[in-house]
């Protein structure tokens, strides 16, 4: 559906992941594809095709290299890119519907009036590449290639490299220091899309400042 034979066959055998691999935990850090794919799709107002939207991501020097096996790179790259859209598509609803699909991925303004059914069929397949537990890595590894995003990105969007003391932060955050990681987490993402430049309402200096904060309070 996705991806030529060769990486379809990779897929159906994912199951069988190494031990590592298999209790790999979701690392603390959203997938940072995350942005750069709004962007990408807020910029037109046609569909996307999944392989195009990758070699966009890469001319930004935002999508690297993963494996020294071509297939494995692919089904990787393939499993970056599709966790951040389906990230994403839950992040927008109910606002806004994200159609994920292979060769029609596109943001729509107002919700067709068959979403639900859509996001209830393609339930599995969103829950496949929510769990990090199938990208075939070693928990370090992942947690390495989202450093090495998160840096790319940095330079990308032009976050200060210095981080924000920790109370500024939470001050950016509109949380005291009782905040837990998930209460972190989750309002990283509440502001992020809220002023992420390419909304409606966003700013892109705010959103800067969020992603400096989300730096100090990550770490």
């Amino acid at each position: 559906m996705l991806l030529d034979k060769n990486s379809q066959n990779h897929f159906a055998n994912a199951q069988s992941l190494t031990t590592d691999a298999r209790v790999l935990s979701v690392p603390k850090g959203d997938n940072p594809l995350i942005w750069p794919v709004l962007t990408l799709l807020k910029s037109s107002n046609t569909s996307w095709k999944v392989h195009h939207l990758a070699s966009e991501l890469q001319s930004k020097g935002l999508m690297h290299d993963l494996d020294p096996m071509p297939e494995k790179d692919l089904f990787k790259r393939n499993f970056l890119l599709m966790n951040a859209l389906y990230e994403l598509q839950d992040m927008l609803m109910p606002r806004q519907w994200l159609q994920v699909k292979a060769m029609e991925i596109q943001i729509f303004r107002i919700i067709p009036s068959n979403a639900d059914v859509e996001h209830t069929r393609d339930g599995a397949l969103r829950d496949y590449y929510l769990d990090w537990a199938n990208y075939d890595a070693s928990v370090n590894v992942v947690r390495e290639m989202l450093e090495s995003f998160w840096s790319s990105y940095q330079q990308y969007i032009g976050v200060n490299v210095q981080l924000m003391h920790k109370g500024h932060a939470l001050k950016v955050f509109e949380l005291d220091a009782t905040a837990t990681d998930k209460d972190i987490r989750k309002q990283w993402r509440k502001l992020a899309l809220k002023w992420h430049p390419d909304r409606d309402e966003g700013n892109a200096e705010r959103f800067r400042e969020v992603c400096e904060a989300w730096q100090t309070l990550r770490d």
